[in-house]
């Protein structure tokens, strides 16, 4: 198990990538939500792509497990429940991207719901990014 000062430090690294990322890509999709239906069909017509996007997912989510299992603090749960999210959205998406896809179908009904979830993720991503970029870095010792 690494020292705490490591763990932080893993944690801080992950916030500066995940934050971010959780800041970014779902703030686009909260603007561009009530458009996103033919992009989500056009997807699911490509299974190469759609494998693919499951692969990297899958990868994703096992890297920050991997590295990355961390549960001390808000931010070390976050980061590790975006991991596990990852894995398991990946898996799905591998084993039977028809559930993911009839999910997204069903969300586009839903238009208020997907931008309050979507918002949700953008906060956490504020937070992230305040937390590896400008919070206070972890003590290390000599």
């Amino acid at each position: 198990m690494p020292a705490p000062s490591e763990s932080k430090a893993r944690t801080r690294a992950f916030a500066r990538v995940i934050g971010p990322f959780l800041a970014i890509v779902p703030a686009i999709l909260v603007v561009r939500a009530p458009g996103l239906g033919p992009i989500l069909s056009d997807l699911f017509q490509n299974e190469a792509l759609v494998w693919m996007m499951g692969a990297l997912l899958f990868f994703c989510g096992l890297l920050i497990i991997a590295f990355h299992q961390y549960w001390r603090s808000p931010e070390a749960v976050m980061i590790s429940l975006f991991g596990w999210f990852l894995a398991i959205r990946g898996f799905i998406l591998l084993a039977a991207p028809q559930l993911i896809l009839r999910g997204g179908l069903a969300s586009l009904h839903m238009i208020p719901a997907v931008r309050a979830g979507f918002s949700i993720l953008v906060l956490i991503g504020l937070w992230l990014t305040y937390v590896g970029w400008f919070g206070k870095p972890p003590a290390t010792h000599s």
